[in-house]
Protein backbone atom coordinates (compact mmCIF):
# COMPACT_ATOMS: atom_id res chain seq x y z
CA UNK A 1 0.00 0.00 0.00
CA UNK A 2 1.81 3.21 -1.37
CA UNK A 3 1.55 6.36 0.53
CA UNK A 4 0.33 9.30 -0.99
CA UNK A 5 -0.06 11.81 0.39
CA UNK A 6 1.82 14.11 3.60
CA UNK A 7 0.16 17.10 5.14
CA UNK A 8 -0.02 19.30 7.66
CA UNK A 9 -2.69 21.36 9.23
CA UNK A 10 -1.94 23.93 11.87
CA UNK A 11 -4.81 25.07 13.84
CA UNK A 12 -5.65 27.37 17.47
CA UNK A 13 -6.93 26.21 20.37
CA UNK A 14 -6.92 27.44 24.04
CA UNK A 15 -5.11 26.42 26.47
CA UNK A 16 -4.18 27.93 30.29
CA UNK A 17 -0.33 27.06 30.44
CA UNK A 18 2.00 29.32 29.48
CA UNK A 19 5.98 29.09 28.96
CA UNK A 20 8.79 30.66 31.03
CA UNK A 21 11.68 32.34 29.50
CA UNK A 22 13.68 29.48 30.29
CA UNK A 23 11.03 27.14 28.86
CA UNK A 24 8.72 25.78 32.25
CA UNK A 25 5.35 25.41 31.73
CA UNK A 26 3.97 27.09 34.40
CA UNK A 27 -0.50 28.23 34.84
CA UNK A 28 -1.10 30.93 32.84
CA UNK A 29 -4.30 33.08 31.72
CA UNK A 30 -6.30 31.71 29.14
CA UNK A 31 -4.86 32.24 25.27
CA UNK A 32 -4.59 30.82 22.25
CA UNK A 33 -2.16 27.93 21.42
CA UNK A 34 -0.74 26.53 18.13
CA UNK A 35 -0.67 22.76 17.23
CA UNK A 36 -0.09 20.72 13.91
CA UNK A 37 -1.43 17.61 12.93
CA UNK A 38 0.04 15.65 10.52
CA UNK A 39 -1.67 13.23 8.07
CA UNK A 40 -0.36 10.58 6.16
CA UNK A 41 -2.71 8.90 3.56
CA UNK A 42 -2.20 5.83 0.92
CA UNK A 43 -4.17 4.95 -2.01
CA UNK A 44 -7.16 3.25 -0.13
CA UNK A 45 -7.79 6.74 1.55
CA UNK A 46 -6.63 5.41 5.03
CA UNK A 47 -5.05 7.89 7.31
CA UNK A 48 -2.47 7.96 10.12
CA UNK A 49 -2.57 10.78 12.25
CA UNK A 50 0.30 12.37 14.85
CA UNK A 51 0.32 16.04 17.03
CA UNK A 52 3.48 18.09 17.63
CA UNK A 53 4.66 21.41 18.20
CA UNK A 54 4.56 23.52 14.43
CA UNK A 55 7.54 24.58 14.72
CA UNK A 56 9.34 20.34 14.06
CA UNK A 57 7.16 19.98 10.91
CA UNK A 58 7.29 23.40 9.12
CA UNK A 59 6.81 23.51 5.35
CA UNK A 60 10.47 23.29 4.57
CA UNK A 61 11.00 20.00 6.73
CA UNK A 62 7.66 18.58 5.01
CA UNK A 63 8.85 19.37 1.63
CA UNK A 64 12.63 19.26 1.59
CA UNK A 65 12.69 15.61 3.91
CA UNK A 66 9.41 14.04 4.45
CA UNK A 67 7.43 14.07 1.26
CA UNK A 68 11.25 13.07 -0.28
CA UNK A 69 11.04 10.22 1.80
CA UNK A 70 7.74 8.93 1.79
CA UNK A 71 5.51 9.60 -1.39
CA UNK A 72 5.08 6.38 -3.55
CA UNK A 73 7.00 4.13 -0.09
CA UNK A 74 4.89 1.31 1.21
CA UNK A 75 3.05 2.78 4.53
CA UNK A 76 4.28 -0.24 6.26
CA UNK A 77 8.01 -0.30 5.83
CA UNK A 78 8.08 1.73 8.48
CA UNK A 79 11.84 0.54 9.59
CA UNK A 80 13.17 1.65 6.33
CA UNK A 81 11.50 5.08 6.31
CA UNK A 82 12.51 5.79 9.58
CA UNK A 83 16.27 4.91 8.34
CA UNK A 84 16.10 6.86 5.44
CA UNK A 85 14.43 9.81 7.02
CA UNK A 86 17.43 9.49 9.93
CA UNK A 87 19.75 9.21 7.10
CA UNK A 88 19.10 12.55 5.66
CA UNK A 89 19.55 14.25 9.24
CA UNK A 90 23.54 14.00 8.27
CA UNK A 91 24.09 17.82 7.36
CA UNK A 92 20.72 18.46 8.32
CA UNK A 93 19.45 17.19 12.39
CA UNK A 94 18.89 21.32 12.95
CA UNK A 95 16.12 21.48 10.54
CA UNK A 96 14.55 17.42 10.67
CA UNK A 97 15.10 16.57 14.34
CA UNK A 98 14.70 13.43 16.00
CA UNK A 99 11.08 14.84 17.28
CA UNK A 100 10.48 15.83 13.91
CA UNK A 101 10.91 11.58 12.78
CA UNK A 102 9.24 10.84 15.96
CA UNK A 103 5.91 12.46 14.73
CA UNK A 104 6.51 10.95 10.94
CA UNK A 105 6.66 7.82 12.76
CA UNK A 106 3.31 7.63 15.35
CA UNK A 107 1.76 8.59 12.11
CA UNK A 108 2.70 5.11 10.24
CA UNK A 109 1.97 3.74 13.35
CA UNK A 110 -1.62 5.19 13.78
CA UNK A 111 -1.83 4.12 10.01
CA UNK A 112 -1.39 0.49 10.73
CA UNK A 113 -3.48 0.37 13.40
CA UNK A 114 -6.69 2.23 11.70
CA UNK A 115 -6.13 0.06 8.64
CA UNK A 116 -6.09 -3.43 11.12
CA UNK A 117 -8.29 -1.96 13.75
CA UNK A 118 -5.94 -2.49 16.23
CA UNK A 119 -4.24 -0.58 18.84
CA UNK A 120 -0.70 0.05 18.55
CA UNK A 121 0.28 -1.37 21.73
CA UNK A 122 -1.05 -4.67 20.85
CA UNK A 123 0.58 -4.36 17.58
CA UNK A 124 4.05 -3.49 19.00
CA UNK A 125 3.78 -5.93 22.06
CA UNK A 126 0.69 -5.96 24.09
CA UNK A 127 1.87 -7.10 27.58
CA UNK A 128 -0.48 -5.08 29.51
CA UNK A 129 -4.04 -3.57 29.39
CA UNK A 130 -3.28 -1.32 32.29
CA UNK A 131 -0.59 0.33 34.32
CA UNK A 132 0.07 2.94 37.96
CA UNK A 133 0.59 6.31 37.00
CA UNK A 134 2.18 8.55 38.75
CA UNK A 135 1.68 12.43 39.04
CA UNK A 136 4.09 14.44 37.72
CA UNK A 137 4.11 18.04 38.84
CA UNK A 138 5.07 21.26 37.03
CA UNK A 139 8.37 23.00 37.81
CA UNK A 140 8.44 25.48 41.03
CA UNK A 141 7.28 28.73 40.89
CA UNK A 142 6.51 32.00 42.35
CA UNK A 143 2.27 31.92 42.73
CA UNK A 144 1.06 31.92 46.00
CA UNK A 145 -0.84 28.58 46.58
CA UNK A 146 0.80 26.69 43.59
CA UNK A 147 4.03 25.35 44.07
CA UNK A 148 6.15 27.85 46.05
CA UNK A 149 7.47 26.81 48.56
CA UNK A 150 7.95 23.30 49.80
CA UNK A 151 5.13 22.86 51.97
CA UNK A 152 2.40 23.74 49.07
CA UNK A 153 4.29 20.80 47.42
CA UNK A 154 3.41 18.82 50.52
CA UNK A 155 -0.16 19.89 50.29
CA UNK A 156 -0.57 19.11 46.69
CA UNK A 157 0.81 15.93 47.00
CA UNK A 158 -1.92 15.29 49.63
CA UNK A 159 -4.75 16.03 46.60
CA UNK A 160 -2.64 14.07 44.60
CA UNK A 161 -2.70 10.94 46.69
CA UNK A 162 -6.35 11.50 47.36
CA UNK A 163 -6.78 11.38 43.36
CA UNK A 164 -5.66 8.31 43.66
CA UNK A 165 -1.88 8.59 42.53
CA UNK A 166 0.59 5.76 44.32
CA UNK A 167 3.41 7.80 43.31
CA UNK A 168 4.46 11.38 42.27
CA UNK A 169 7.31 12.98 40.51
CA UNK A 170 8.55 16.37 41.44
CA UNK A 171 10.11 19.06 39.13
CA UNK A 172 11.97 21.66 41.69
CA UNK A 173 12.39 25.00 41.07
CA UNK A 174 14.19 26.35 38.02
CA UNK A 175 15.73 29.57 36.84
CA UNK A 176 14.27 32.13 35.99
CA UNK A 177 13.00 31.47 39.94
CA UNK A 178 15.38 34.17 41.68
CA UNK A 179 16.19 31.95 44.26
CA UNK A 180 16.99 29.03 41.89
CA UNK A 181 18.73 26.50 41.51
CA UNK A 182 18.87 25.75 45.30
CA UNK A 183 20.26 22.15 46.20
CA UNK A 184 18.48 22.64 50.03
CA UNK A 185 15.44 23.95 48.48
CA UNK A 186 14.96 20.93 46.41
CA UNK A 187 15.41 18.97 49.69
CA UNK A 188 13.07 20.66 51.86
CA UNK A 189 10.51 19.88 49.09
CA UNK A 190 11.11 16.29 48.97
CA UNK A 191 10.89 16.15 52.85
CA UNK A 192 7.70 17.99 52.73
CA UNK A 193 5.80 15.95 50.27
CA UNK A 194 7.78 12.50 52.04
CA UNK A 195 5.97 14.00 55.37
CA UNK A 196 2.71 14.75 53.87
CA UNK A 197 1.92 11.31 52.15
CA UNK A 198 3.90 8.94 54.27
CA UNK A 199 5.89 5.75 53.73
CA UNK A 200 4.25 4.22 51.12
CA UNK A 201 3.60 6.20 48.29
CA UNK A 202 6.46 5.88 45.68
CA UNK A 203 8.28 9.38 45.64
CA UNK A 204 10.93 10.96 42.42
CA UNK A 205 13.07 13.94 42.17
CA UNK A 206 13.75 15.37 39.12
CA UNK A 207 15.74 18.54 39.59
CA UNK A 208 17.49 21.05 38.31
CA UNK A 209 19.38 19.66 34.97
CA UNK A 210 22.81 21.49 35.52
CA UNK A 211 23.88 20.70 39.13
CA UNK A 212 27.65 20.03 40.01
CA UNK A 213 28.77 16.41 40.94
CA UNK A 214 29.17 17.80 44.74
CA UNK A 215 25.59 19.20 44.85
CA UNK A 216 23.73 16.28 43.47
CA UNK A 217 25.61 13.79 45.50
CA UNK A 218 24.23 16.08 48.58
CA UNK A 219 21.14 15.68 47.01
CA UNK A 220 21.41 12.17 46.23
CA UNK A 221 22.17 10.98 49.86
CA UNK A 222 19.47 13.15 51.47
CA UNK A 223 16.97 11.57 48.92
CA UNK A 224 18.28 8.35 50.36
CA UNK A 225 16.92 9.49 53.58
CA UNK A 226 13.24 9.86 52.35
CA UNK A 227 13.58 6.51 50.46
CA UNK A 228 13.01 7.88 47.06
CA UNK A 229 12.41 5.29 44.39
CA UNK A 230 14.75 7.16 41.93
CA UNK A 231 16.99 10.26 41.42
CA UNK A 232 16.55 11.72 37.51
CA UNK A 233 18.74 14.64 35.42
CA UNK A 234 20.33 16.28 38.33
CA UNK A 235 23.66 17.15 35.49
CA UNK A 236 24.14 18.08 32.59
CA UNK A 237 23.59 14.61 30.64
CA UNK A 238 26.54 14.80 27.79
CA UNK A 239 28.98 13.85 30.51
CA UNK A 240 28.43 9.94 30.84
CA UNK A 241 31.00 10.19 33.21
CA UNK A 242 29.90 12.27 35.68
CA UNK A 243 26.65 10.05 35.46
CA UNK A 244 28.99 6.87 36.07
CA UNK A 245 30.63 8.39 39.54
CA UNK A 246 26.88 9.32 40.70
CA UNK A 247 25.27 5.92 40.62
CA UNK A 248 28.68 4.59 42.08
CA UNK A 249 28.63 6.47 44.75
CA UNK A 250 24.99 6.62 45.41
CA UNK A 251 22.49 3.59 47.05
CA UNK A 252 19.26 5.42 45.29
CA UNK A 253 18.71 4.35 41.36
CA UNK A 254 19.83 7.34 39.09
CA UNK A 255 17.63 7.20 35.97
CA UNK A 256 18.50 8.58 32.91
CA UNK A 257 19.13 9.92 29.89
CA UNK A 258 15.77 12.04 29.07
CA UNK A 259 17.09 14.46 27.07
CA UNK A 260 20.35 13.47 25.94
CA UNK A 261 20.59 12.87 21.75
CA UNK A 262 21.70 9.87 20.05
CA UNK A 263 18.72 7.99 19.75
CA UNK A 264 19.49 4.26 20.97
CA UNK A 265 23.05 4.48 20.49
CA UNK A 266 23.35 7.15 23.10
CA UNK A 267 21.39 5.26 25.83
CA UNK A 268 23.23 1.96 24.86
CA UNK A 269 26.37 3.76 25.62
CA UNK A 270 25.04 4.51 29.05
CA UNK A 271 24.40 1.17 29.73
CA UNK A 272 28.18 0.25 28.90
CA UNK A 273 29.86 2.75 31.06
CA UNK A 274 27.51 2.13 34.19
CA UNK A 275 26.17 5.68 33.95
CA UNK A 276 22.34 4.97 35.43
CA UNK A 277 20.49 2.20 37.09
CA UNK A 278 17.37 2.71 35.12
CA UNK A 279 17.16 3.37 31.79
CA UNK A 280 15.16 6.60 30.30
CA UNK A 281 14.01 6.29 26.73
CA UNK A 282 10.97 8.86 25.48
CA UNK A 283 8.92 8.65 21.88
CA UNK A 284 9.76 12.26 21.26
CA UNK A 285 13.47 12.22 22.56
CA UNK A 286 14.52 8.84 20.53
CA UNK A 287 12.88 9.85 17.42
CA UNK A 288 9.90 7.45 17.45
CA UNK A 289 7.91 4.43 18.69
CA UNK A 290 10.72 1.77 17.60
CA UNK A 291 13.28 3.29 18.60
CA UNK A 292 12.12 3.76 22.14
CA UNK A 293 11.35 -0.22 22.00
CA UNK A 294 14.58 -0.56 20.96
CA UNK A 295 15.78 1.08 24.26
CA UNK A 296 13.36 -0.73 26.05
CA UNK A 297 14.60 -4.30 25.41
CA UNK A 298 18.21 -3.22 24.97
CA UNK A 299 17.18 -2.23 29.17
CA UNK A 300 15.79 -5.86 29.61
CA UNK A 301 19.21 -7.70 28.21
CA UNK A 302 20.95 -6.17 31.17
CA UNK A 303 18.07 -6.83 33.41
CA UNK A 304 17.52 -3.36 33.64
CA UNK A 305 14.14 -1.27 33.73
CA UNK A 306 13.00 1.84 31.03
CA UNK A 307 10.94 4.17 32.23
CA UNK A 308 9.51 6.05 29.35
CA UNK A 309 9.71 9.92 29.38
CA UNK A 310 6.44 11.79 29.33
CA UNK A 311 2.47 11.49 28.29
CA UNK A 312 0.84 11.24 25.66
CA UNK A 313 -0.58 8.22 23.71
CA UNK A 314 2.61 7.25 21.47
CA UNK A 315 4.74 7.12 25.28
CA UNK A 316 1.60 5.06 26.73
CA UNK A 317 1.64 2.65 23.71
CA UNK A 318 5.02 2.29 24.36
CA UNK A 319 4.35 1.26 27.96
CA UNK A 320 1.67 -1.11 27.29
CA UNK A 321 3.96 -2.75 25.16
CA UNK A 322 6.77 -3.39 27.79
CA UNK A 323 7.54 -5.59 30.99
CA UNK A 324 10.27 -3.50 32.35
CA UNK A 325 8.55 -0.58 33.11
CA UNK A 326 6.62 0.37 36.37
CA UNK A 327 5.08 3.17 35.82
CA UNK A 328 3.06 5.72 33.38
CA UNK A 329 4.00 9.49 33.74
CA UNK A 330 0.89 11.43 33.85
CA UNK A 331 1.64 15.22 33.87
CA UNK A 332 2.43 18.07 34.10
CA UNK A 333 0.47 18.79 37.28
CA UNK A 334 -0.59 21.65 39.11
CA UNK A 335 -3.13 23.36 41.75
CA UNK A 336 -4.51 25.59 39.21
CA UNK A 337 -4.99 23.27 36.64
CA UNK A 338 -7.31 20.21 35.88
CA UNK A 339 -5.11 17.74 33.73
CA UNK A 340 -8.53 15.55 32.88
CA UNK A 341 -9.95 18.80 31.14
CA UNK A 342 -10.27 17.69 27.52
CA UNK A 343 -8.32 19.54 24.77
CA UNK A 344 -10.75 21.48 22.30
CA UNK A 345 -9.31 19.00 19.44
CA UNK A 346 -9.84 15.89 20.95
CA UNK A 347 -13.40 14.56 22.04
CA UNK A 348 -11.91 12.72 25.22
CA UNK A 349 -8.36 11.87 26.64
CA UNK A 350 -6.30 9.49 25.66
CA UNK A 351 -4.76 8.50 29.22
CA UNK A 352 -7.69 8.83 31.73
CA UNK A 353 -6.62 7.35 35.31
CA UNK A 354 -9.28 5.60 37.89
CA UNK A 355 -9.57 5.66 41.49
CA UNK A 356 -7.03 2.91 41.92
CA UNK A 357 -4.33 4.92 40.08
CA UNK A 358 -4.63 3.40 37.04
CA UNK A 359 -4.01 4.30 33.51
CA UNK A 360 -6.97 1.80 31.21
CA UNK A 361 -4.22 1.40 27.56
CA UNK A 362 -6.92 2.83 24.91
CA UNK A 363 -8.80 0.60 23.49
CA UNK A 364 -9.53 2.36 19.87
CA UNK A 365 -7.53 1.83 16.42
CA UNK A 366 -4.12 3.33 16.18
CA UNK A 367 -2.58 5.70 18.79
CA UNK A 368 -5.83 5.87 20.68
CA UNK A 369 -6.58 9.56 20.41
CA UNK A 370 -10.23 10.41 19.69
CA UNK A 371 -9.61 13.36 17.43
CA UNK A 372 -12.29 15.85 16.79
CA UNK A 373 -12.14 16.80 13.13
CA UNK A 374 -15.04 19.05 12.80
CA UNK A 375 -12.80 21.24 15.65
CA UNK A 376 -9.61 21.15 13.96
CA UNK A 377 -11.14 22.07 10.57
CA UNK A 378 -12.85 24.75 12.03
CA UNK A 379 -9.55 26.35 13.91
CA UNK A 380 -7.22 25.90 11.19
CA UNK A 381 -5.08 28.56 10.02
CA UNK A 382 -2.60 27.18 7.73
CA UNK A 383 -2.36 24.05 5.63
CA UNK A 384 0.69 22.60 3.32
Amino acid sequence: MKITQVNVEVFTFPTRRSVDAAGHAHPGEESLAKMAMLRIATEDGVEGYAFGAPELIRPHIIDSFVRKVLIGQNVMDREKIWQDLAHWQRGSASQLTDRALALVEQALWDWAGRKFKQPVHKMIGGYRDKVLAYGSTMCGDDLPGGLSTPEEYGRFAEQLVARGYKAIKLHTWMPPISFAPDPKMDVRACAAVREAVGPDIALMLDGYHWYSRTDALYIGRELEKLDFAWFEEPMMEESAESYAWLAANLDIPVLGPESLGGKYMSRASWVGQGACDILRAGVAGVGGIAPCLKVAHLAEAYGMHCEIHGNGAANLAVVGAIKNCDWYERGLLHPFLDYDDVPAYLNSIVDPMDADGYVHLPDRPGLGEDINFAYIETNTVTRY
